[in-house]
């Protein structure tokens, strides 16, 4: 395998309409190829993120017909480059999709699939909220793909937060880590850089993060900063929070041995009992 490689992370504000997003992906892939991008990387949602849960379902395909992969797979050929396509909605049941996210070659030919696991339900204190389980149905397997360059484990957006997955995929050898993000702004000021690099430096991996930036349908609002993190916690590219695009960092995979051999803590696991609450009879004494 080859060492070195250069990777474009494509910036996307997309809007509830599939047309206009696939073809600034298309126009992004190859102005990022023409600046040397080996690897190409879309967002989460990347082809549509849509105003409520009725458009969101009523606009998913199934796999087969899906613009957006198709679209994927032939600018991939097409400019000769591997593609992930960060996510799109895959119609798999009448009222759920799949967040899924595609490894793509460059003969066109689709490697590896990968559907969220984890679903974003929250609240926030602004009053957002979000029910992501009610529209997508998550994933239950976890997954690491072959590249000419190493092994990628493929998460997407709220999975960041459970950094056990990641743990996982550095133990079944993923020396890459793929998080394609749909942050919002109030949890990416506060987190997202924080959480990216720790993920980097946990698993000695390199980290790419292409996210959706802007002001989306019913005023969803996108943190944006893709990142590229290298396996030591120093951000390679940060594409910032207010326009869409593509940025590019070179990657040297040799940085993966040399942070993993600083700190071996891939090697130090230890099976323990789970935690106990002392002095809780006491407590109840009282």
């Amino acid at each position: 395998m080859t060492t070195k490689f250069t990777v474009g992370l494509i910036q996307v504000n997309a809007t509830n309409e599939l047309a206009p997003n696939i073809a600034f992906i298309e126009e992004q892939t190859r102005r990022a190829r023409d600046a040397g991008a080996e690897f190409v990387m879309t967002p989460e949602n990347s082809t549509l993120i849509g105003a409520n849960r009725g458009e969101t379902l009523a606009k998913a395909l199934p796999e087969e017909d899906h613009p957006g992969l198709a679209s994927a797979q032939a600018i991939a050929k097409e400019c000769g480059v591997w593609f992930l396509v960060g996510s799109i909605h895959v119609k798999v049941e009448a009222e759920r999709n799949a967040n899924r996210s595609y490894l793509v070659a460059p003969d066109g030919g689709i490697v590896a699939s990968y559907d969220k696991i984890h679903m974003f339900d929250v609240q926030l204190a602004g009053g957002e909220t979000y029910r992501e389980s009610s529209t997508f149905r998550p994933g239950e397997q976890a997954v690491i793909a072959e590249t000419p360059w190493g092994r990628l484990g493929m998460t997407i957006c709220y999975d960041l937060r459970f950094p056990y997955l990641y743990r996982a995929l550095a133990h079944g050898g993923a020396q890459m880590l793929s998080i394609p993000s749909s942050f919002t702004v109030p949890t990416g000021r506060a987190h997202w850089h924080t959480l990216m690099r720790a993920r980097a430096i946990e698993t000695g991996c390199f980290v790419f993060a292409p996210a959706q930036v802007g002001t989306h349908a019913a005023n969803r609002k996108t943190y944006g900063h893709s990142l590229v993190v290298a396996p030591w916690g120093e951000v390679l590219a940060d594409a910032g929070g207010e326009q869409p695009g593509f940025v590019t960092a070179e990657i040297d995979m040799a940085k993966i041995d040399e942070a993993r051999k600083a700190v071996p803590s891939l090697t130090h696991d230890r099976r323990y009992a789970p935690p106990t609450i002392v002095g809780a009879t006491a407590r109840a004494a009282e």
